[in-house]
């Protein structure tokens, strides 16, 4: 049985919940979320809570069951408070620069990377520190997944892209002829 999918998601007061059909929509403001169960899963709206359960005792069915759960906890995550992943350049002439909605990256190659921000995404750069803001969690993965992947570390100096939290193993260079 899923732990997860059993927990109801607690809906704050600013947000408006409603199910039509398949689709759980999410509203505030003006700014709407769409999540589409597909017919996997049964969903209620009671009170300030949403209630999942599975469709049937099937074993692809109960496969959905904490995973649309937790698509809707961070729905409502995303929209109140939102998601941020930072990543870190370590290098000599490393640097990086927003220009407009272009992330201009110079990571040692002959030439500058130019990443296209996507849209809902905010990337701030201080120094050496990328931050990238936005509030569906998955594309803020994916980002920075993506600008990491450009000069991921390498373990000898650590030299490349990655994240704040991240520990890199260094490897013993070679040693010299006794």
């Amino acid at each position: 049985m899923s732990r997860i999918g059993k927990q109801p998601v607690v809906i704050p007061a600013d947000i408006n919940v409603s199910v039509d059909g398949n689709v759980i929509v999410f509203k505030k403001g003006n700014v709407s979320k769409e999540l589409d169960t597909k017919g996997n899963v049964n969903v209620k709206v009671e009170g300030n809570q949403i209630i999942f359960s599975p469709k049937s005792e099937d074993r692809f069915d109960k496969a959905f069951w904490g995973t649309y759960r937790s698509l809707a906890q961070n729905i409502i995550v995303g929209l109140t408070t939102g998601f941020q992943k930072q990543l870190e350049i370590n290098g000599v002439g490393y640097r990086a620069a927003v220009k407009g909605n272009i992330l201009e990256l110079q990571l040692g190659f002959s030439h500058p990377i130019n990443y296209e921000i996507p849209k809902g995404i905010q990337v701030n750069v201080e120094k050496n520190l990328i931050t990238i803001k936005g509030d569906d969690k998955q594309v803020v993965g994916q980002v920075a997944a993506e600008v990491r992947s450009f000069r991921p570390p390498e373990p000898y100096k650590g030299k490349g892209v990655k994240y704040v939290d991240e520990h890199i193993i260094r490897k013993a260079g070679k040693t010299a002829k006794k």
